[in-house]
């Protein structure tokens, strides 16, 4: 199969259906539940771009297999070139959700791309696993599956250093070894866009890494969300059934985050990527670097998320007349210098890329790092609270839509427009304005970029463990010991 169509995205979630329950029901189809059926849609229209004449190019490439075009995020980058190009594609796609919906197919198929790539690494657990990971590779570009993926387990107590603390019941946990593959039981958080994905890739993080005694909890594994035994257990939903003028982001873009059950589920041998060598699985991020290739797309669609940012700040600016105010210029200015950091880092990263030992062309993993630190712990809440300062009671001057349907209409439109701008539209500016920053769906987006990457403190951790500081501290030492 060539690249899909939203349509037949959406006909695979009905004809494979996961199960998965929210608000203690079973959802019976992801694509008409009330919940979900508006995510799906706009997932439906990422798949879309990729038969749109004016986008079918960026968006595609030739299949090395089949020669019927695929989706470029799953090419196995060998140049800078090649980097770019798949920049491109994701921010076609990023811009479809206003860099709202964070896990778009893109950011794993580029994952798993990275490990064909360095398939080779898989050798050293066992010979077979280089060929899983191929045809594994092979198997969702082909047909053009959208993953969810989720990499830490539950814990009663947390561990303060960068190891987990393991506990069987709880953690996802290798059960028994069959003929057949291998039969996990415990939970897993926390699959964003599980429950409208076709499959899902399990395996560990470079946050939460093994200790030496976590054999049973070492692998790496991707199924069908389908597949028997394995249940999504939803989080609320934030479309809340209104209007795109009322919720335009959440009645859109709800990509769902849901905590994985596994009940002694079998994952075929042909499934298994990695399987009982802790250290394999606590270095396979470093070796093949996935999170190279994930960095370059997270952090090109917070490129795309603080324009759109940018845009809606101007706009609201304009609309109530205050660009003139120095303390708003000093506002929105602020935005302009987090998203030109941003594209540097971007540009940064894919100009001083470099191949890795198996030949795949690697971003630089220095400025991703740095901007992903940057966004979530600092860049994001702030600009969700500059809006909210420029917005202050316009924020909750917002009438329905349907209010503007009713004979109060005309008072709206006589006391609410502004010298700009009509009273509709400064309305649906500001609900805008409201589900970025205000509404359920916006706390959600704050919560979700400030611990999508791991815990915060662990990922300072790792920096400051894994980066090179000895030559900026030859540097002070040569200084101190200099004469005169």
């Amino acid at each position: 199969m060539p690249a899909r169509t939203g349509q037949q995205y959406m006909k695979g979630l009905s004809e494979h259906p996961a199960e998965v329950w929210i608000r203690g029901e079973r959802v019976d189809d992801v694509t008409t539940h009330s919940a979900l059926a508006n995510g799906v849609r706009s997932m439906a229209a990422l798949y879309d771009l990729q038969h749109n004449p004016a986008t079918k190019e960026a968006m595609t490439f030739e299949s090395p297999s089949s020669g019927e075009p695929v989706g470029l995020s799953f090419i196995i980058p060998t140049t800078v070139e090649d980097l770019e190009r798949r920049r491109v594609m994701m921010t076609h796609w990023a811009w479809e959700s206003c860099g709202m919906m964070a896990r778009t197919p893109d950011f794993l198929n580029s994952a798993v791309s990275g490990w064909a790539g360095s398939s080779e690494y898989f050798t050293a657990n066992r010979p077979e696993f280089q060929d899983n990971v191929l045809r594994y590779h092979e198997h969702i570009r082909e047909n053009d599956l959208t993953l969810t993926h989720t990499l830490v387990n539950l814990q009663r107590s947390r561990n303060p250093s960068v190891f987990d603390k393991i506990e069987d019941q709880i953690a996802l946990t290798v059960m028994k070894e069959t003929d057949a593959g291998i039969v996990v039981r415990g939970s897993r958080i926390l699959a964003t866009l599980g429950p409208i994905s076709d499959e899902i890739a399990v395996y560990p993080t470079r946050t939460h890494l093994l200790g030496e005694d976590a054999k049973r909890q070492a692998f790496s594994f991707a199924l069908p969300c389908a597949t028997p035994g394995m249940r999504f257990m939803c989080r609320e939903s934030l479309d809340l059934g209104r209007s795109n003028f009322d919720h335009p982001l959440g009645s859109r873009f709800e990509e769902m985050d849901a905590l994985v059950l596994f009940d002694d589920v079998l994952v075929p041998w042909e499934r298994v990527f990695l399987l009982g060598d802790v250290e394999m699985c606590n270095n396979y991020s470093a070796a093949t670097q996935p999170t190279a290739h994930t960095g370059h797309q997270v952090v090109n669609r917070t490129v795309v998320k603080t324009e759109f940012l940018l845009g809606l700040t101007s706009l609201m600016a304009e609309t109530l007349g205050s660009t003139k105010v120095p303390h708003v210029q000093e506002r929105i200015g602020e935005i302009v210098v987090y998203l030109e950091t941003l594209k540097a880092c971007v540009r940064a990263a894919e100009a001083d890329a470099k191949p890795n030992q198996w030949g795949v062309m690697c971003p630089d993993q220095g400025p991703l790092t740095a901007a992903r630190n940057l966004f979530s712990r600092t860049m994001y809440p702030r600009m969700a609270e500059i809006v909210q300062l420029l917005g202050s009671s316009s924020l909750m001057a917002l009438p329905a839509e349907a209010d503007f349907d009713t004979p109060i209409a005309a008072e709206l439109e006589k006391y609410l427009g502004t010298e700009t701008t009509g009273a509709r539209d400064r309305v649906r500016l500001f609900h805008l304005a409201w589900d970025v920053a205000c509404s359920a769906f916006g706390g959600r987006q704050i919560l979700y970029e400030r611990i999508f990457g791991g815990d915060p403190v662990r990922n300072a951790m790792l920096l400051y463990e894994g980066y090179d500081k000895r030559n900026a501290m030859d540097r002070v030492q040569r200084f101190l010991e200099r004469e005169g």
